[in-house]
């Protein structure tokens, strides 16, 4: 598929640029000066939410400024500036009303997380091949992909299914069969992230996840709280430079 990137805009050391694979829009964070084959890092977003979330824009500069990575973002499907299906818009109806009641969520959110997996997980898969093609980037780069609960139902089965993705973070989901079944499929480094007081997210969920996943390399990592609140700074392990291999930080070139 054809990749349109705009001029795009700099700041601090960072080129954002917005673009569009196969009608799929997204975002692009680069360092002004990047060496050719530097990690590139996906940043999945949450349910809800869409590609400029102030969090996820947050760890795309932070990845760019502090380890020279190029950081991509794009819409889930009915996410953002997507349209949403008429059966998406049902799904989301039936989870505020199960919310109302206080009734459990996995029902619902199961089968709708994995209905946006199966859409995501090829467009991911075509952002990628897109943007090897930038001599920045390149067919050869180490690719790492982070994100938590959708953007782990769309990270686990992306990670399973490609495997140019070479590391991972991902974390506050349910354990959905289907997902653990990925997860059981993927073998590359990953942390995992348990939000320990979450009101919908139960403990064992986390656990379940991280038991499943079939990396030899895997930590979990549990904090307070719920997953609307994640103290990324308390457990910073310099994962992604660990396993992507940093280049030279942008401030020191």
């Amino acid at each position: 598929m054809q990749l349109h990137l705009s001029t795009g805009t700099t700041s601090e050391g960072v080129v954002e640029r917005d673009l569009t694979v196969g009608g799929v829009p997204g975002v692009l964070w680069s360092p002004v000066s990047p060496t050719p084959g530097s990690p590139l890092l996906l940043l999945g977003h949450g349910g809800g939410l869409h590609k400029g979330a102030p969090g996820l824009v947050a760890r795309a500069r932070e990845a760019v400024q502090r380890d020279g990575f190029s950081a991509v973002a794009i819409d889930a499907p009915g996410h953002g500036d997507r349209d949403r299906s008429d059966e998406d818009r049902r799904w989301i109806a039936e989870m505020r009303r199960v919310r109302e009641t206080g009734r459990p969520l996995g029902p619902v959110l199961g089968p709708f997380n994995r209905s946006l997996a199966d859409r995501a997980v090829p467009e991911w898969r075509a952002v990628i091949d897109a943007l090897q093609g930038l001599p920045e980037i390149g067919a050869d780069a180490r690719i790492g992909y982070s994100g938590m609960t959708l953007a782990t139902a769309i990270g686990i089965p992306l990670a399973a299914a490609d495997r140019r993705i070479r590391a991972l973070i991902v974390g506050g989901s349910l354990a959905y069969p289907w997902l653990l079944e990925a997860a059981r499929r993927v073998t590359v480094p990953v942390e995992v992230l348990v939000p320990w007081d979450d009101p919908e997210l139960d403990r064992a969920s986390g656990f379940a996840l991280f038991d499943a996943l079939a990396s030899e390399d895997k930590t979990l990592h549990a904090f307070p709280g719920s997953h609307f609140r994640v103290p990324a700074d308390r457990f910073d392990t310099r994962f992604f430079a660990r396993h992507l291999g940093a280049p030279e930080p942008v401030g020191r070139r």
